[in-house]
């Protein structure tokens, strides 16, 4: 079963997290949320949400794809945590997929995983330095190779799909957005 990291920071934008775990748990998809801190973790509207465990804890584990919500300034505390910008780099050296919507995708400029890629992201996220050497895209979704970008809030159930198909197939996909009636 594959396994999918989602690092939750504080002011992490909620309709984006919590999309993205629940239809990849609807695939029968083993998903960890992790916070940056131990306890809970208020997004950026507000709502409160208890992570699975904390990013140390699961640090040295492998993940077929770490996947980041964006928000603000969720995003940007992602982007300043150097475990993540490792956790990244090392998923992507080991083969397995990365993935980031919203503001997040500045997450993986940081790490250098969008230098010539085509890379989506919420309008005006990303500076123009961290979009040097990107093919910046408005699509809602980007895929090129192992890296997956979406590009906001309203793409999220989109994107989340997206990311089913890469892991479990265009079947099981199907399957899980048969059931969510769109």
């Amino acid at each position: 079963m594959p396994r999918v990291l989602i690092p939750l920071a504080p002011g992490f934008e909620e309709l984006e997290a919590v999309s993205l775990s629940n239809i990849l748990r609807r695939a029968g998809i083993e998903v960890v949320t992790a916070g940056l801190h131990p306890g809970s973790v208020c997004a950026s509207r507000g709502t409160v949400i208890v992570p699975d465990t904390t990013l140390e804890q699961v640090m040295h584990e492998d993940f077929d794809l770490v996947v980041l919500p964006g928000g603000l300034p969720g995003a940007d505390n992602l982007r300043d945590d150097p475990r993540i910008i490792h956790l990244l780099q090392r998923t992507y050296a080991a083969g397995r997929l990365v993935g980031a919507i919203c503001a997040a995708p500045k997450v993986l400029a940081q790490a250098g995983l969008l230098s010539g890629r085509r890379a989506t992201h919420y309008p005006g996220a990303m500076s123009a330095d961290a979009l040097d050497g990107v093919s910046d895209s408005a699509e809602a979704i980007e895929i090129d190779g192992r890296v997956l970008t979406s590009r906001g809030p309203g793409t999220a159930m989109e994107f989340a799909l997206v990311l089913v198909e890469q892991l479990a197939g265009r079947e099981k996909r199907d399957e899980v957005e048969r059931a969510l009636v769109r």
